[in-house]
């Protein structure tokens, strides 16, 4: 007895199906993170902490790409529903409806908000580098111009997908992948640069001083990014070598996997405010034992000689503290 084998495309409709059930699992996960994360950001923070400050925005932050993700994240369980059920006896059947995503207003706006929610997660990249950096231009430049390069590239997808051009054959689709993986690369050298000149400094400022603070900053930051960059990579990989199957396993997921990295932050930052501030108190209580020995200790600026610095003592731990607040509030 022989068995029927269809005509079509069974690895890339496979992919499709089991993209949207890994895309349920992670988007499962960004529900509950984001959850934890309100609720650990509408906690009254104690001992005055700075997290009250940027309490609000991170809330609205969470809270619109959560949305975002949302809408997206149904629309294309919608589209995938179509695809096999609603228009299943449509011309070129489910391959043509995978390959051509654009020609439905559900999938088309599940597109643009994943789009857009991926865009402000990048923003929020640009923010904690700009405060750490003290919004330096030299930094701010090409951090900018990443990020519009990025959004410029989205944009020539988008209309290059509803013109009808097969989705996996748009080149600006590798372009935008690729100002993904610069963006998220390029944060996370400049800010963990950043976080260890600063900890270099409190060292020389404060004899035996702690910077377990700044480690796990330094920890977080890079955690994040390299899971998002490897993801990104894969993604990038299977759609230069046209491997469908993977591309659609990756495109079902990336928006529900940026969210997730960057909410561990949030929510870890948020839930070790008592640790920033324990750890601020020691800075203080050490300050005099430094100083008995090092009159005119002071924390210069990066790239500042340290044998031409000499200030009062007063200014040495207004300076640090600042500093140290600073690191800890842009990372949040």
């Amino acid at each position: 007895m022989s068995s029927y084998i269809p005509q079509a495309n069974l690895p890339l409709e496979r992919s499709r199906l089991v993209g949207m059930i890994l895309g349920g699992v992670s988007y499962g996960v960004y529900l509950l993170l984001t959850v934890q994360a309100l609720i650990a950001l509408m906690q009254r923070p104690r001992h005055g902490q700075k997290i009250a400050n940027n309490r609000r925005a991170l809330l609205c932050y969470t809270l619109i790409t959560f949305a975002l993700g949302t809408i997206c994240f149904a629309g294309t369980a919608k589209y995938t529903e179509m695809i096999w059920i609603d228009l299943r006896d449509a011309p070129g059947g489910p391959i043509a409806l995978i390959e051509n995503p654009m020609h439905y207003r559900v999938n088309f706006m599940a597109i643009c908000c994943g789009y857009i929610g991926e865009w402000l997660m990048q923003a929020l990249l640009l923010y904690r580098c700009f405060v750490i950096w003290n919004w330096e231009r030299y930094v701010m430049i090409p951090m900018v111009t990443i990020y519009i390069g990025m959004i410029a590239a989205a944009i020539v997808v988008l209309i290059q997908a509803g013109a009808g051009t097969v989705f996996y054959n748009i080149d600006a689709t590798l372009a935008y992948l690729a100002f993904q993986v610069a963006h998220t690369i390029l944060y996370t050298i400049l800010v963990a640069k950043r976080l260890l000149s600063m900890r270099g400094q409190m060292r020389q400022a404060f004899a035996g001083y702690d910077s377990s603070t700044y480690d796990t900053i330094i920890f977080m930051v890079v955690e994040s990014a390299m899971a998002y960059s490897l993801f990104i990579i894969i993604y990038i990989v299977g759609f230069a070598v046209h491997s469908d199957p993977l591309s659609t396993l990756c495109f079902l997921s990336i928006n529900q996997v940026q969210g997730i990295t960057q909410l561990f932050i949030i929510i870890r930052v948020a839930r070790g405010r008592a640790v920033t501030h324990d750890w601020s108190a020691r800075i203080t209580a050490a300050a005099p034992t430094a100083l008995v020995f090092a009159g005119t200790a002071s924390i210069p600026a990066e790239g500042t000689n340290m044998g031409q610095v000499a200030r009062p003592e007063q200014d040495s731990v207004n300076e640090s503290y600042a500093a140290s607040e600073k690191a800890a509030e842009a990372n949040v």
